[in-house]
């Protein structure tokens, strides 16, 4: 029973097939009315509530207040237990207007409330994904699976030039310029593309389109594009170019005290750089090719008070048709394949810092009456133009050939001779410093520990014995390739280098090694052409001779009777460069 005695049966039957619970009380605030609904949210069974104070089955109820006052609580938020409900409570009253009872309507909204938060997050959450794509610098655009607009970002905008109101809600199209649209693609195909060009917006945006689709639990739901602007990447890739270029040349990154040695020639030379170094004088750097000019070149740089950056240009290893347009630039035209805008050269980019010339003999004549105005005037002309340009660079230049006997016979400008022959710098060979030659190898052998992960401690007194003995026409550039090739030939976990580590050195006497015969070459037909055998006959020439010098190409280059540029060129060439 859900209802008093004087409640027919057809009308129980109603009261309990509604779904919202149904209390109601008499005047005395005891339970007449208790449906089927109410039974559920409440918790209660009718035949424990009926009768019962309505305060002893719903503690937190109010309908005992509504029998006070005689006003009703419409659309009332309620806590029952772990339910939530909304109620409206409402006072009955007989044909004479007196109050006899309170009627209660309620439902249960715990589900509602719960689908509401859900709601509420998930607008949230959509807000949050809004505002995340807009502040990516990407433009995005998605479409529907039907290809209509449903969200772009203000990257998208500004790279388009189209707003929301013209995009949201139209056709995948709506921003094509020029080319076939990137999502009705991937609509169709159901895969995804990556560089796709295209022109986009009012103003025929150049871009490239990466998209994909959309997949829901395997339903194709929409496509997502990113579109990247081309004249950025231009630029950046420009960016990444002169990079590399700065990474190329270096930064200077050794200092005077890398400088490893004791004996007295090589003291000397240090000495005389430091106090070079804070002056602005050019400075040429003389040596045997691997006695550490260009080391030299980054100490006097580090110590001088240049704030501008090291510059390094191995005037040899640049075709003389490129060599005048990078070291003074160029305008926009100078020449066919010339860049847009022109281009710095080397001394612009040197700007208050230290241009150091590698192999400075190489360079043409052109070039040398060029380079003595720069030293005279401190300003560069570039290729293609008339205007003048000052620079403030401080010159250091480096050389291994006979300079004086060079200006005698006409190859070197005598003017330019005396311009770069300010302050000399002799670096003294190897084999006049061999004392140094302990110190070097201790630093030789820590260096490359670190390169090939190795722990070689020292080198026996027999190995010692020999390396003190043998000449180094390739000087400490050759030592180290001797140290490198003795580390590669031990065992793991071998830590001193023996006599049989090293490679072959010549070592029947102390004086230079007689004759310059390329040991170990041979040559082998394999029934190439000529043209194949003449080319694999130079490659092989050229990789026996720079073995045999230890690397030392201008040591390859006199062996082989050929200038040193023509010697970069062939192994360019070959691939040995």
């Amino acid at each position: 029973m859900v209802t008093g005695p004087d409640w027919s049966h057809e009308i129980q039957v109603i009261l309990d097939a509604i779904r919202e619970g149904l209390l109601a009380v008499d005047r005395k605030g005891r339970i007449t009315l208790f449906n089927r609904a109410a039974e559920q949210i409440i918790g209660v069974p009718a035949r424990d509530a009926l009768g019962c104070r309505v305060d002893q089955v719903v503690p937190n109820t109010r309908l005992h207040i509504v029998l006070k006052t005689g006003r009703p609580e419409i659309d009332q938020r309620q806590e029952v237990g772990n339910t939530t409900i909304l109620t409206s409570r409402l006072p009955v009253r007989d044909r004479d207007g007196t109050l006899i009872g309170v009627v209660a309507v309620f439902r249960d909204i715990t589900e509602i409330i719960k689908l509401a938060e859900q709601i509420t997050s998930l607008k949230e959450t959509q807000m949050l994904l809004q505002e995340i794509i807009n502040s990516t610098q990407d433009a995005i655009s998605v479409v529907d699976e039907n290809g209509i607009g449903i969200l772009i970002n203000d990257a998208y905008t500004n790279l388009i030039g189209l707003t929301a109101e013209e995009v949201v809600d139209k056709p995948a199209t709506v921003d094509i310029a020029e080319g076939e649209s990137v999502h009705m693609r991937v609509l169709r195909t159901r895969r995804a593309y990556k560089s796709v060009s295209m022109k986009a917006g009012p103003h025929r945006k150049e871009v490239l389109v990466d998209a994909a689709p959309i997949i829901v639990n395997g339903v194709l739901k929409g496509s997502v594009a990113v579109v990247h602007d081309v004249s950025q990447i231009h630029r950046l890739s420009g960016e990444l170019e002169g990079a590399r270029r700065l990474i190329r040349r270096l930064e200077a990154k050794y200092i005077f005290e890398d400088i490893i040695g004791t004996s007295r020639e090589i003291r000397e030379a240090v000495e005389k750089s430091r106090q070079v170094a804070a002056t602005p004088a050019t400075v040429i750097l003389r040596g045997e090719s691997g006695t550490g000019k260009e080391l030299f070149a980054h100490a006097i740089h580090q110590a001088s008070r240049r704030q501008g950056q090291f510059v390094r240009v191995n005037c040899a290893a640049i075709p003389e048709t490129l060599l005048e347009s990078e070291l003074f630039g160029y305008v926009e035209g100078a020449f066919t394949g010339a860049k847009r805008g022109g281009r710095r050269g080397y001394f612009e980019e040197a700007s208050r810092g230290t241009l150091f010339l590698d192999e400075i003999t190489e360079i043409t004549s052109g070039v040398q009456a060029k380079l003595l105005r720069v030293l005279q005037e401190r300003e560069i002309v570039r290729v293609g133009d008339n205007a003048p340009v000052p620079v403030d660079v401080r010159v250091v230049t480096a050389t291994n050939a006979d300079l004086e006997k060079l200006v005698a016979s006409g190859r070197f400008r005598d003017d330019l001779y005396y311009r770069l022959n300010v302050v000399p710098i002799n670096i003294p060979p190897l084999r006049r410093r061999k004392t140094d030659i302990p110190l070097l190898v201790e630093f030789i052998l820590r260096k490359l520990n670190t390169e090939f992960g190795r722990n070689v401690a020292n080198v026996s007194g027999e190995a010692m014995e020999a390396l003190m003995r043998y000449h180094w026409p390739g000087n400490v550039r050759e030592l180290e390739n001797v140290l490198g090739r003795a580390m590669i030939s031990m065992h793991f976990g071998e830590t001193i280098v023996e006599f049989e580590h090293l490679p072959p050195l010549g070592l029947s006497t102390g004086s230079p090694v007689p004759g310059d015969s390329i040991r170990g070459y041979c040559f082998n037909y394999n029934r190439e052409t000529y043209s194949e055998l003449r080319d694999r006959w130079e490659r092989e020439v050229l990789a026996a001779t720079l073995e045999h010098t230890g690397g030392n190409r201008t040591r390859a280059a006199e062996m082989l009777q050929i200038s040193l540029r023509s010697l970069y060129n062939k192994l360019k060439k070959h691939g040995l460069s």
